[in-house]
């Protein structure tokens, strides 16, 4: 079974709500990332989001594209962040990762051979930004059959035809936008969260986790209440950003561990 699935088969059964952090492979340095995925992990990490860097990330907000522009011009590239997955997998065989970034570095690569290495390397699941469900049929395929699972976002404004195209081909969970815009932006209306939740709990399978907007630990308690999963990036990346150099997976680790706590209460 899918790394992804056991896990959150396992916190449905303890009724806890998952913790997914994203950080963006290679910053803030290209050394930090595997230790602070060990450090997310041991400080309470269900899943780890693991961006993708990416020359034009139109869905993320200033915070990710910067480190994604840092991250690129270390040089960090797609087979990197593999090699970095394959590493973390040494030491921790039951963390989810899941590969979030967009399409050009995967169809450069081409999609068999991408997914052929992302299961090999040890990732769980691939969220594209730009292959929408309609155009996805072929991919989520060459997915499945490798045991990787297919992720999707759905946003305020998706349409019950878009949620249901999304509910044929998920697996693992969705993850659900919960402000228009783009990621750390704007202030969460946690009441319009739960009911666009429930409205796609009752035509998706799988869990659904928010993300977008969620800044500190009370933000995600609150959303934590109504959704499978809670899904932090933005504020996680800045703190990391902002910490001395020696002590940044340190630093990531302690922070979300301050949301794992919140989450738990």
């Amino acid at each position: 079974m899918n790394r992804i699935n056991t896990t959150f088969s396992a916190l449905k059964s303890s009724r806890k709500t998952a913790l997914i952090p994203f950080i963006t492979a290679g910053d803030p340095t290209l050394d930090s990332t595997l230790p602070t995925m060990h450090a997310l992990a041991k400080a309470g990490a269900d899943v780890i989001e693991l961006g993708v860097p990416f020359s034009d990330p139109m869905a993320d907000g200033p915070v990710i594209q910067r480190s994604s522009e840092r991250a690129l011009m270390k040089g960090m590239s797609l087979r990197k962040v593999l090699a970095i997955v394959a590493e973390f997998r040494k030491d921790n065989a039951t963390t989810p990762v899941v590969l979030m970034g967009y399409a050009n570095p995967i169809e450069a690569m081409g999609r068999e051979v991408f997914v052929a290495a992302a299961a090999s390397a040890g990732v769980d699941g691939v969220l594209v930004v730009d292959y929408p469900p309609e155009e996805a049929d072929d991919f989520s395929a060459v997915l499945i059959a490798r045991d990787l699972a297919p992720i999707f976002l759905l946003a305020p404004t998706s349409s019950a035809e878009r949620v249901q195209a999304v509910g044929r081909l998920a697996r693992g969970y969705v993850y659900y936008v919960s402000l228009r815009g783009v990621t750390g932006a704007g202030n969460l209306d946690v009441a319009d969260v739960a009911s666009k939740v429930a409205a796609i709990k009752a035509i998706v399978s799988v869990p659904v986790g928010v993300g977008f907007g969620i800044r500190d630990a009370a933000t995600a308690r609150a959303v934590g209440a109504v959704a499978d999963a809670v899904v932090i990036g933005s504020a996680l990346v800045q703190t990391m950003f902002d910490a001395p150099e020696s002590e940044i997976a340190q630093t990531g680790g302690a922070w979300l561990a301050k949301v794992r706590e919140a989450l738990d209460q």
